[in-house]
């Protein structure tokens, strides 16, 4: 298939996809992707997979062992030849769903996290068996969205990750969904991805998914639906209406792909989102699926977490020149630019900054607390630190904790 807009490029091959290097490979937006090949893609020596439920149950919502078989396969292909891989795998609430008499994914929350606690133990055994077919161990690594908001936890999850793949096991990740609620969760699998794919230096990150790959129509509906194979910046997705969300046992869309694979590739990673039935040929660098290059550098931690896991407990309302002096200048926000205060926090507490028109521009680490910035705004740091002391003359939200959203 060829790409849906004239930015959007196609690839063929001539050749077989190359084996790992023994080296690891550092990802790069320049990367040259001759005859077909994605060599970053290829080349990388720790991989993060996500798949999602619909990727591996049946009709009737039940977990398929052969699309199990046929995944574990792929992966254990990888390791073989020397990768590192880690799979961030939905599913549990699937699984959850025929031993609980349920015909359908439940829509309360506390049924949702019953049919995952139920799930969770069912789908690590087949994913154990199915490693174990090919000599290699799994672990299972449960995460919620606060593991990656506190420092102290998002190092403990990094070190369990990195132990693990030096003892050559696979680990087994997602989200927490037994405790996770709405107010503090990643929301989809695919955004989780992304993120661990950062916190483990991952190389390249594979969304596998039942669509082969991103559309400029929805090819079930529309005739003449062409693939895109290649986005190399956020222009080629210019005119393009993703689907938001999914029927069937999964919660993800198309949309979500798309989010996550921007939040990887501004980090530095590429990434290939593709239909299960491909993840050998993904994995190998082949063009299947849709490939997004890398368009960034590896933000710090901290602005990752800020960008994309932190909830912000808050709002800070910029005017005209905050927002030019925050988002283009990349200055900090000062007390003279705020003109409007909403919710509660403590100073240390993640807030967003809007934009005069609501839009959030930015997130940051308030240095204030709600209650004090009403009797701060408009005023100078200067005209502050005179009146109030020296402890004043301090910034609402400092360059170095502001993430540009």
């Amino acid at each position: 298939m060829t790409g849906a807009t004239g930015a959007a490029r196609s690839v063929q091959s001539n050749h077989p996809a190359p084996g790992l290097p023994p080296a690891p490979s550092t990802p790069s937006a320049s990367s040259p992707q001759t005859l077909g090949i994605r060599h970053d893609i290829a080349g990388a020596r720790r991989v993060v997979v996500k798949v999602g439920s619909s990727s591996l149950t049946t009709a009737e919502g039940a977990i398929d062992d052969g699309r199990i078989t046929a995944l574990a396969e792929a992966l254990a292909s990888r390791a073989r030849a020397g990768g590192q891989v880690l799979l961030v795998s939905s599913g549990a609430i699937a699984a959850g769903l025929a031993p609980l008499g349920l015909r359908r994914r439940p829509k309360d929350l506390a049924t949702q996290q019953a049919a995952a606690s139920v799930g969770q133990g069912l789908l690590m055994a087949r994913y154990t068996a199915a490693f174990a077919r090919h000599g290699i161990g799994t672990g299972q690594v449960l995460l919620s969205a606060d593991d990656l908001m506190r420092r102290g936890h998002y190092r403990n999850a990094q070190r369990t990750l990195d132990r693990l793949l030096e003892l050559g096991v696979i680990p087994v990740i997602n989200e927490n969904d037994t405790v996770a609620t709405d107010e503090i969760r990643f929301g989809d699998n695919d955004r989780l991805a992304a993120l661990v794919a950062h916190v483990t230096r991952a190389a390249a990150l594979i969304l596998l998914s039942d669509v082969d790959g991103l559309y400029d129509g929805d090819p079930r509906r529309r005739g003449g639906a062409r693939r895109i194979t290649e986005v190399r910046d956020q222009a080629d997705l210019a005119g393009l209406r993703l689907g938001r969300g999914a029927r069937g046992p999964g919660t993800g869309g198309m949309a979500t792909k798309v989010e996550s694979a921007l939040i990887a590739t501004s980090a530095g990673i590429p990434t290939v989102v593709a239909a299960a039935g491909q993840a050998m040929a993904a994995l190998a660098g082949e063009p299947a699926g849709t490939y997004f290059a890398a368009t960034g550098k590896r933000p710090a931690t901290r602005l990752l977490w800020l960008a994309h896991a932190a909830v912000a407990r808050g709002s800070l309302r910029l005017d005209r020149g905050a927002v030019e002096a925050v988002v283009r200048r990349r200055a900090s926000l000062l007390p003279a630019g705020i003109v409007g205060v909403d919710g509660a926090f403590d100073a240390g507490d993640p807030v967003d900054l809007v934009d005069t028109d609501g839009k959030v521009v930015a997130r940051g680490l308030v240095n204030y607390d709600a209650a004090e910035i009403p009797g701060l705004m408009g005023r100078s740091t200067r005209w502050l630190a005179n009146r109030l002391g020296q402890e004043y003359e301090r910034e609402v939200v400092h360059r170095d904790d502001l993430a540009i959203l």
